[in-house]
């Protein structure tokens, strides 16, 4: 295959391999919190850290994760807050994040254009040294998503019964956030910080038009996740795309479709059920 001809692309669809592992490890708890656009909000945080990357000639992954955490942990503080001021708190760190940036790009000598590769994907952006970093960030965000699984969805499910039950809520709302923002890094260099909400959410909202379990729901969401990252990379390398609108776009083509399938399944279980039913109370007629 010519496309793994050339390193730039073999670094290309490994990094969209992780993110397509790593978005929905996250995003499925994100989902079951009902923060389904909290990715959005840290892209437009990490532009400050990428842009200060730039500007120092550090890493810009590294400067972006360090950025987008602690803009996690300023979000979840502000959450945990609940006072109605917090979404006006929240809109200003969302918004400060990107015009930070983009202020810091051009205070530093640089043009925003710097910037377009990480704000949109771009495959030729990466770099070996993002691909080693990228996997270090991934093997966290494994780790902290499937390790700490019971825990993180007792968490999302009821955050008072896991309270009585002993948990460190604080402690894991906090590690959620944490991980959140270090998948939106993960995510940058192929999808772009505009765009990766759409991963963090859209496979996990397709894998649940046709599961129900949280575990099924992960592995199909990873499943879903992988194949549109690498469908979607390879097209930009074929017909001259950008990357991180064709992984979104074919994602939602997938959701379509499941949507559509998942009708008839939901008919032929309610059925099912109805017939169980009524098995159900002969016998307890004839008893």
């Amino acid at each position: 295959m010519d496309i793994l001809d050339y390193a730039f692309m073999q670094r290309a669809l490994i990094a969209a391999a992780l993110v397509g592992v790593t978005a929905p490890a996250i995003g499925t708890y994100l989902v079951q919190r009902r923060q389904a656009l909290m990715g959005d909000g840290l892209g437009h945080v990490a532009m400050t850290g990428v842009a200060l990357g730039f500007v120092l000639q550090s890493s810009p992954v590294w400067m972006a994760t360090l950025v987008a955490v602690v803009g996690a942990v300023g979000m979840e503080l502000i959450r945990a807050r609940g006072r109605t001021s917090g979404d006006v708190a929240l809109a200003m760190l969302f918004y400060g994040g990107l015009a930070g940036g983009v202020m810091i790009i051009n205070l530093g000598g640089g043009q925003t254009a710097s910037l377009l590769g990480s704000m949109f994907g771009s495959i030729t952006t990466v770099a070996a040294e993002d691909v080693t970093a990228m996997a270090i960030l991934a093997a966290f965000v494994l780790a902290v998503a499937i390790g700490l699984r019971r825990q993180l969805f007792a968490v999302c499910q009821d955050e008072e019964f896991a309270k009585v039950t002993g948990l460190p809520v604080r402690a894991l709302n906090l590690l959620i956030a944490v991980t959140a923002a270090v998948t939106v890094t993960v995510a940058m260099r192929i999808v772009g910080l505009l765009l990766v909400s759409a991963m963090l959410v859209i496979p996990v909202a397709a894998a649940q038009r046709l599961t129900r379990s949280f575990a099924t729901t992960l592995g199909l969401a990873m499943a879903i996740s992988v194949t549109v990252s690498l469908t979607g990379t390879a097209a930009t390398y074929y017909i001259n795309v950008p990357s991180g609108a064709t992984i979104v776009l074919l994602a939602i083509g997938v959701f379509m479709v499941l949507t559509a399938l998942s009708a008839p399944l939901a008919r032929r279980r309610a059925r099912a059920a109805l017939a169980a039913e009524e098995v159900c109370t002969r016998d307890d007629v004839k008893v």
